[in-house]
């Protein structure tokens, strides 16, 4: 057998363009980690980056150490099978990475905040007392409150820190919430507003209004800035995005986290330039759809 015949020198062309493939997959999303989000209208330059970078990697192991690139593959799919079985980065994370790349464009399903009432104080009557008493509900000092956050914001997304920053704990946060929050409501007679710290102690159990409180003061423990939305019959929280650059990031971090998730649209609130998204308790992510789109009020925090 001649290695050196033609037909022999296609079949180690073709097994190393598999092979250089096989490096690829893997290694691209692992380098994205550690390169800041690049947005260029609603295309993913970092991502793209990312890719480039890995083929460039996997080239030069081809043209200066061939030798190495089966052992790196074969210790790449190892690294990532570990990870797997003790919840690192894996390959169902690695998974999740390509799919944001490819589904890199998403809506904006958002409302402009002109019709909505941003000073309470000039509503009088019950519906004043009711926003006062949301207000003094927020207790995002307590320490209850203050380590219930903490210990959540760790619970998830923790190796994309160097990426997304702060970003990562309030999305951790929100998805433990809103993945253990279980709708119990009010009798029917009396309307009860339960603290934050009530309903991390009786089980995260409690109605929209509990809900709300107990996202908004979690939240803000760990340095978010929150907002509760009055609507008829309903009360949900929003976290602030702030402008349309952070934004556009906050939206490239949900699409990535949330891979899981079918995400048409991001849905939010936007006044002046500066951009709140839906944190519902019926939203499966980020910005998901609001229950309720008349807003009678907006209770700043």
């Amino acid at each position: 057998m001649n290695f050196n015949d033609e037909k022999y020198i296609k079949i180690r062309k073709v097994l190393l363009v598999i092979v250089s493939i096989l490096t690829v997959l893997p290694l691209a999303p692992l380098i994205n980690r550690y390169i800041p989000p690049l947005m260029v209208g609603d295309w993913n330059l970092d991502l793209t980056l990312s890719v480039a970078l890995a083929a460039l990697a996997t080239w030069l192991v081809l043209r200066l150490f061939r030798f190495l690139l089966i052992p790196a593959v074969a210790l790449c799919v190892l690294v990532l099978l570990y990870n797997q079985l003790t919840n690192g980065y894996g390959f169902s994370h690695m998974v999740t990475d390509y799919r944001s790349m490819v589904e890199n464009n998403w809506g904006r399903n958002g409302q402009k905040e002109t019709d909505l009432i941003l000073t309470p104080g000039i509503f009088d009557g019950p519906l004043t007392k009711t926003i006062k008493v949301l207000q003094s509900k927020v207790d995002s000092r307590d320490s209850v409150v203050r380590n219930f956050s903490v210990k959540h914001s760790l619970d998830y997304f923790d190796e994309y820190h160097t990426k997304y920053g702060p970003i990562v704990r309030q999305l951790s946060l929100f998805k433990y919430i809103n993945s253990n929050f279980k709708y119990v409501s009010d009798s029917e007679r009396d309307e009860y507003f339960a603290t934050a710290r009530e309903t991390i102690l009786n089980g995260l159990g409690g109605d929209c209004d509990d809900h709300t409180l107990l996202m908004v003061s979690t939240l803000k423990s760990i340095g978010a800035h929150c907002r509760m939305v009055l609507s008829e019959g309903h009360l949900y929280p929003e976290l602030y995005a702030g402008d349309e650059k952070a934004f556009d990031r906050l939206q490239q971090a949900i699409i990535y986290l949330f891979g899981d998730r079918s995400i048409d649209n991001i849905y939010y609130h936007e006044q002046n330039g500066q951009y709140w998204i839906n944190l519902d308790y019926t939203a499966k992510h980020p910005g998901g759809p609001y229950l309720s789109e008349k807003a009678y009020a907006i209770i700043d925090l």
